[in-house]
């Protein structure tokens, strides 16, 4: 009897430790937990699509000279390229939960986004773009395995949504006004290096709310959320590099 209990007791403990190797934050149920996970999955299973579709738009951009040499020489077609994403938030917001209409919104948003970029990658040396993008891929794995990490151990990360607000409203700012009174190279690699401490502390409370705050309605929004952080982190480093090269 007593073996058996002993047998039982060991059995319960491997089944919880299982259960647990897996468990997001502390106080989450089983079935939440399995549930969240199926939501984190499908998020990323998107985001990994979008910048599929990036790489996709910015390496024929690239690699077709014509069309390279049209959005480099009308800054017409290229402002509407910049400024065509925050026309597309309000549809995208609107109809995230209407299928198919997110997806083609989504898909709409993130190839207007696309040019830009393209654009910025066929200025820069191509051994520039590859290092930039080795390291933005480094920082975001690193990022996202701590906040996962540290949301498991009970730690939260929603305090710096006012701080990262504000500070990315300075940042704005600033650059309206680098616009019309240039900075000195180093104020601006400063600003760039504030750039991506910026972007990095985004993709740790984006994750964080991953994790434990969006509903399982916001797949598209979570989805634009964490893409736009680790665009705007890859376009900073991009522009690091570039400085450092220069």
């Amino acid at each position: 009897m007593y073996g058996f209990e002993r047998v039982s007791s060991s059995y319960d403990g491997g089944m919880k430790g299982d259960i647990e190797e897996g468990t997001l934050y502390p106080g989450i149920g089983f079935g939440e937990n399995q549930l969240r996970w199926g939501f984190i999955r499908k998020v990323y299973g998107i985001i990994s699509a979008q910048i599929l579709l990036t790489t996709l738009v910015a390496g024929v951009t690239v690699l077709y000279a014509p069309l390279n040499e049209a959005l480099k020489g009308s800054s017409g077609i290229l402002l509407f390229f910049v400024f065509l994403p925050f026309l597309l938030l309000w549809p995208l917001h609107a109809y995230q939960q209407r299928h198919p209409l997110n997806f083609i919104f989504l898909g709409l948003f993130t190839a207007s986004l696309s040019f830009p970029v393209a654009v910025s990658c066929a200025n820069t040396d191509g051994g520039i773009v590859l290092e930039a993008l080795i390291l933005t891929s480094a920082v975001v794995s690193a990022l996202t395995g701590y906040t996962f990490w540290a949301a498991k151990k009970g730690k939260d990360f929603n305090f710096l949504g006012p701080i990262l607000f504000t500070s990315l409203v300075i940042l704005i700012v600033t650059g309206f006004i680098q616009m019309f009174f240039p900075l000195g190279s180093a104020s601006t690699a400063v600003l760039s290096a504030i750039s991506a401490i910026i972007f990095s502390g985004y993709i740790v409370y984006d994750t964080d709310n991953l994790i434990k705050r969006f509903t399982y309605d916001e797949y598209i929004w979570a989805s634009v959320t964490l893409y736009l952080d680790i665009l705007n982190l890859f376009l900073t480093i991009l522009r690091m590099l570039k400085q450092a090269e220069n």
